[in-house]
């Protein structure tokens, strides 16, 4: 049985506050002098809604700015496309990232999380509800940073979730764990979670079938390399010199 996961972007994969925090140093120059410039609560303190609505402004200008942005684990990006395809994991990454100049949100996502080397991500742009997604995708977990994303999905589906909770909040903490989601702190975290699952799941797939399993050799099924993008395209009406 293969797993079916869904992934937030920021908060989970990408370091979306500092880049934002950043872009805001850069245009908020008069308030921003009078802080202590490595103190981001400070920082965010002294931005009114206006300063953040001229920091959305200038995304939203910006080209590409999407594509910028630091990850927290790139190394666990690359584990993530490792034990995907080991396992046979279906995967989808999702995120509700308003538009910048320059290429769409997705394909900047895309470009973005090849680049530490998960290939082929299927990102979804999801301005909806996650539960509603997380059930239709017919996911078995999802991970994501906002506690409220996290109630919808196991509220609204089957779906189980885990709260990524890179700053720690006994709050949020708490009242995760009393509905049944998960919390941890990394990607890395969240992934050992995964692989413990993907353990149990022969133990609920029936005595039956597992038997059947147990006298039927496993077949080899030939598969693309780590890198697909390395395999030469197959032309699509064949030689074009006939």
């Amino acid at each position: 049985m293969s797993l079916r996961l869904g992934f937030d972007i920021d908060g989970v994969l990408a370091d979306f506050r500092s880049a934002f925090r950043a872009t805001a140093v850069r245009l908020v120059r008069g308030q921003v002098d009078d802080f202590d410039p490595d103190d981001a609560e400070s920082r965010e303190a002294a931005m009114s809604p206006e300063d953040v609505r001229r920091v959305w402004e200038h995304i939203a200008k910006t080209p590409n700015w999407w594509m910028e942005i630091d990850a927290y684990e790139p190394d666990q990006i690359a584990r993530l496309y490792h034990l995907a395809r080991a396992a046979g994991w279906e995967v989808f990454f999702m995120t509700k990232r308003p538009a910048s100049a320059g290429d769409s949100v997705q394909f900047q996502t895309q470009w973005w999380i090849e680049r530490f080397g998960f290939y082929l991500p299927a990102v979804l742009t999801v301005p909806g509800s996650r539960g509603d997604i997380a059930n239709a995708l017919r996911l078995d977990l999802m991970v994501d940073d906002q506690l409220i994303n996290c109630v919808e999905v196991v509220s609204a589906s089957p779906t189980k979730a885990i709260l990524m909770q890179r700053a720690r909040d006994t709050a949020a903490r708490d009242h995760a764990t009393g509905r049944g989601i998960g919390v941890v702190a990394t990607l890395a975290d969240a992934l050992g979670v995964i692989e413990r699952l993907q353990e149990l799941l022969p133990n609920k797939r029936g005595r039956l079938l597992r038997l059947t399993e147990w006298f039927s050799p496993a077949a080899e099924v030939p598969t693309l390399p780590q890198n697909p993008r390395a395999v030469r395209p197959v032309p699509p009406f064949g030689d074009p010199r006939r």
